[in-house]
């Protein structure tokens, strides 16, 4: 079976809907899995991005996957071995900061379904003509914010965006109150010294207060 784009946008299009905040994270330590997606699930983020920045990344994709009620996605896919190594630790989607070719075609043929980024007027053109219209909006803020994706949205109001990149508790309702976002990437709701000190409970506080923005 062989994913197609149409199908693929149905199912990232689904796990955006799921909560305004997707928790974009990086894992350092497979230790700290369990307990970082069981706190974030329980507070109401249920779509779980996981960068694979650090070696621990694919076990923490392996680990998270077993989380009741999570949607366990990687991040940073770059290259069509990313995406196989991703596929194979049990993610159930990508996420990349891009689009390319070899990197659509690997996931399509993996059946991994993906969120590829855009962040121009032309990238989103060139996805929603391979039939993608649920993209990521990265970076956001430099790419100039929730007024730039408000003017991307004119003249391309059928594709819908996450947008990531420096989206924060300050600015991440001016983003979700545009027509044309479903949720927004944070890395805020883990910050590392929680997670390195497993202060789940507070994590789990930080997003219930995520769950409810917007």
């Amino acid at each position: 079976m062989t994913l197609t784009a149409k199908e693929a946008s149905k199912h990232t299009r689904e796990i955006c809907s799921l909560a305004p905040i997707v928790p974009v994270l990086v894992v350092h330590n497979p230790a700290d899995a369990t307990g970082l997606a069981e706190a974030l699930v329980a507070g109401g983020l249920p779509a779980l991005e996981i960068t694979l920045r650090t070696p621990a990344s694919l076990e923490a994709i392996r680990l998270m996957s077993q989380v009741s009620g999570g949607h366990v996605g990687a991040g940073t896919l770059i290259t069509p071995e990313d995406v196989r190594a991703a596929k194979a630790a049990g993610a159930s989607f990508g996420v990349s900061p891009g689009a390319t070719d070899e990197l659509i075609a690997a996931c399509e043929e993996e059946d991994l379904p993906l969120l590829p980024g855009a962040a121009t007027a032309t990238e989103a053109m060139r996805l929603l003509a391979r039939g993608y219209d649920m993209l990521k909006f990265f970076p956001a803020e430099a790419s100039g914010g929730a007024p730039a994706l408000k003017s991307i949205g004119g003249p391309l109001p059928q594709i819908t965006f996450c947008p990531t990149g420096g989206v924060s508790p300050t600015n991440a309702a001016s983003y979700l109150a545009l027509d044309n976002v479903l949720c927004a990437g944070g890395s805020w709701v883990a910050p590392d010294n929680l997670v390195q000190e497993q202060k789940w409970d507070e994590i789990e506080a930080l997003a219930k207060a995520a769950s409810q923005i917007g």
